[in-house]
């Protein structure tokens, strides 16, 4: 969900818990995607736990493990900026394969809350801090709860 035409999302998550896990990498970025998640998580009625990693490859070993608990929906957050070598097309990758695995295999819900941008303008422009255009971590937290709540009644 980016930008124009996203959806507007509003979700009764009730009874239901989002573990949130989010990268340490650029501080001001992850604290206001933080911020957003947990005000998602709130608005939704969610219970929460927020549980920080090193970076985003982390994230998707965490979310593995945290969905062998039987978690209703997971959100990933991290962010991961554009630098001369081809680091960031490799982590980007894992990252998105890691997490896309974790939702099939185990049918949960995995909010993709990774900025993937050429420079620290656009992160911060996304991570819901006061003057951004986007709060991609509340995003990422109310689609892992709708699909969660989707496939409750399937």
């Amino acid at each position: 969900m980016s930008g124009a035409g996203a959806p507007t999302v509003a979700v009764d998550a009730s009874g239901m818990t989002v573990e949130i896990v989010a990268s340490q990498w650029h501080t001001a970025v992850m604290d206001g995607l933080v911020a957003g998640a947990i005000r998602a998580a709130e608005a939704a009625g969610a219970s929460y736990r927020v549980t920080r990693v090193p970076g985003a490859f982390e994230l998707p070993v965490v979310a593995e493990a945290l969905a062998r608990t039987g978690v209703d929906a997971i959100a990933c957050l991290g962010v991961v900026i554009r630098g001369g070598t081809p680091h960031f097309e490799y982590v980007c990758d894992a990252v998105t394969r890691g997490l896309t695995d974790v939702a099939r295999v185990h049918a949960t819900p995995v909010g993709f809350g990774i900025l993937t941008t050429d420079d620290d303008a656009q992160a911060l422009d996304r991570a819901g801090l006061p003057g951004s255009s986007e709060d991609k971590g509340a995003e990422a937290v109310e689609a892992a709860l709708a699909t969660a709540l989707v496939i409750r009644g399937l």
